[in-house]
């Protein structure tokens, strides 16, 4: 019984809870989204990894600046361009 029970805290051990990471710097900032605002627009370049040099539009939660690193867990989905009406801009 014991060694049953071994194996399974061993193989749970061994398992990765999260994805890698990969960095992004911030290069410009877009402008506010979401229904109140809470949201921020950015354009951000991948550093490393398989989508290295790529620019990327991300919605980002929280304060950020240009120069900022992001770590992103995922670089192959990109966020919806804000409207130009003036809704959502800064």
């Amino acid at each position: 019984m014991k060694r049953l029970a071994d194996k399974k805290q061993d193989k749970s051990t061994n398992a990765s809870l999260f994805t890698p990471a990969v960095p992004a710097t911030v290069e410009e900032i877009v402008g506010r989204t979401g229904t109140r605002g809470e949201a921020i627009q950015v354009r951000c370049k991948v550093l490393e990894g398989r989508d290295k040099n790529k620019i990327l539009r991300r919605n980002v939660r929280g304060p950020v600046q240009v120069g900022d690193t992001l770590m992103l867990r995922e670089t192959e989905i990109e966020a919806r361009p804000l409207n130009k009406t003036g809704r959502g801009n800064i």
